[in-house]
C-alpha cells in the first residue's frame, strides 16, 4: 500500500465533522483526556478513542500518557501541509481581490 502524502493525511482525518470537532475542542481546551472529550459529547469513548487515532497518525495531535489517564493536545505544526497547500492559491485570491478593486472602483470613483 502506498504511503499517504501529508496533506492527504490531514485532509482525510479533518474531513470527518465529528473528528474536526474533536480537533477543535483538543485545541481550545490546551490538553484534555478522553473522558473530558467524551462528556458532553454524544459520541461515545470508543469512537472519541478512534477519531484521536486518526488525528495521532495525520500529526494533528499527541498524547502524553500520565497515570491511568492519557491526556491530549494540538499539534500547530501538523497543519503545516495544509497552510502549505493553501498558500499555493494566495496569489490566486490576491489577483482576484485586486481584480475586484479595481471594478469597484471603475463603478463607484
Amino acid at each position: 500500500m502506498p504511503a499517504t502524502a501529508p496533506i492527504d493525511a490531514v485532509m482525510q482525518a479533518l474531513a470527518v465533522p465529528t473528528r474536526r470537532a474533536v480537533f477543535e475542542r483538543i485545541v481550545r481546551s490546551g490538553e484534555i483526556t478522553v473522558v473530558e472529550l467524551t462528556r458532553g459529547s454524544g459520541v461515545t469513548q470508543g469512537a472519541i478513542s478512534q477519531h484521536l487515532k486518526s488525528l495521532k497518525l495525520a500529526g494533528l495531535v499527541v498524547e502524553r500518557p500520565e497515570g491511568r489517564n492519557a491526556y491530549y493536545r494540538a499539534r500547530p505544526e501538523g497543519l503545516e501541509p495544509l497552510a502549505d497547500w493553501m498558500g499555493h492559491y494566495g496569489a490566486f485570491w490576491r489577483d482576484r481581490f485586486a481584480d475586484l478593486r479595481t471594478l469597484l472602483k471603475e463603478i463607484d470613483p
